[in-house]
């Protein structure tokens, strides 16, 4: 196992931004990068032992400081949408900048996806340190936040979350990033098969934001209980994914355990890669990309419609504002832990 450092950039300011990259004895590798702690490449074998980046991103700087749809990014204060970008905490109401339409998403304007992270290495893991400052973005309380990103021998990639605050405030943080198994150039990933270990999913209106209702899966075009091809109904008219141009769904993990477990499996067919989901996180959001033709991306090509997917674990979107949802409160000296994990493999 080896940890690479290279520049990857600079911004306007003169800072540089470093990519780190985590190679293990079978040639996998992962590259992150401290500008938004961000997930930037992921190389695996296919079928054919042949290495593929299955990780949508971008080969420079100035491209991720316009990266608005978040490729591969860590998320935060709060992942997903606050409805009317507004929440209640001890009595106390919070106004938060509203950057989708009346809604406030992934953090707010200038979220945690546009920082730069302290970063060190430490053996075959990555560490990832931000501060954020009592009111950033309108959120209470000083939060101190580290995201460790670890690959094993097994080409899996772990990634933990430690965070605390000074006050009583929310957090709910995940990373954005965009797989196609197939490889991160190499067409659309509607002929992929996905399976989420879900019964439930969160409703959601026009503006993807949760209704409140916890509703079941069965009967609907979000049944993955069984492996479903992703385009299978992918273009349906009914729980609003018409009007979310594709999934863009909270799915109510069918937790067994309060530990790190698989919730979700995605197959390529064609190459073989398959990808299994563990966390310890009670939801997932299933997003699919939509037309990304005006998209450039690494390798300078163009990604297309349909060229990727997103499983981003975390807990329910508008947590505060629906207190039946499992709550996003961290109360001051608390810490809150948890760990992500994608593992890659090749089905024969």
């Amino acid at each position: 196992m080896s940890v690479t450092v290279s520049e990857f950039g600079r911004l306007p300011s003169g800072e540089a931004v470093l990519r780190y990259t985590i190679t293990n004895k079978h040639g996998a590798s992962a590259s992150l990068l401290n500008y938004g702690a961000t997930w930037q490449s992921m190389f695996v074998p296919n079928r054919k032992g042949e290495l593929v980046d299955v990780i949508l991103g971008y080969d420079t700087i100035e491209d991720y400081q316009k990266n608005f749809m978040f490729l591969g990014a860590t998320i935060g204060r709060v992942a997903n949408r606050i409805k009317d970008a507004h929440f209640s905490l001890n009595g106390v109401e919070y106004k938060l900048a509203a950057n989708m339409g009346n809604h406030c998403l992934h953090g707010g304007v200038v979220g945690y996806d546009k920082k730069i992270w302290q970063a060190q290495i430490d053996g075959d893991s990555v560490f990832f340190s931000l501060t954020s400052p009592d009111g950033d973005e309108g959120f209470p309380g000083a939060l101190s936040v580290v995201v460790i990103y670890t690959l094993d021998e097994e080409n899996a990639l772990s990634i933990q979350y430690l965070i605390n605050s000074d006050q009583d405030t929310i957090q709910n943080m995940t990373n954005h990033a965009y797989f196609n198994l197939a490889g991160q150039n190499n067409g659309t990933v509607l002929g992929q098969m996905l399976q989420i270990d879900a019964d439930k999913f969160t409703r959601i209106d026009k503006d993807v934001v949760p209704t409140g209702e916890i509703v079941p899966v069965f009967g609907t075009p979000l049944d993955f209980t069984k492996p479903k091809a992703i385009g299978r109904e992918i273009d349906a008219k009914v729980e609003n994914i018409d009007a979310a141009g594709g999934y863009d769904h909270n799915f109510v993990l069918n937790r067994k355990t309060s530990g790190v477990e698989r919730v979700a499996t995605v197959v390529d067919p064609a190459g073989g890669v398959a990808m299994d989901v563990y966390t310890d996180q009670p939801g997932v959001q299933f997003f699919t990309a939509p037309d990304f033709s005006y998209m450039t991306g690494k390798s300078g090509k163009p990604y297309g419609p349909r060229p990727a997917f997103c499983l981003e674990t975390q807990h329910f979107a508008d947590a505060m504002n629906n207190p039946h949802f499992p709550s996003i409160v961290l109360q001051a000296g608390e810490v809150f832990s948890s760990e992500t994990i994608y593992r890659f493999r090749v089905e024969k």
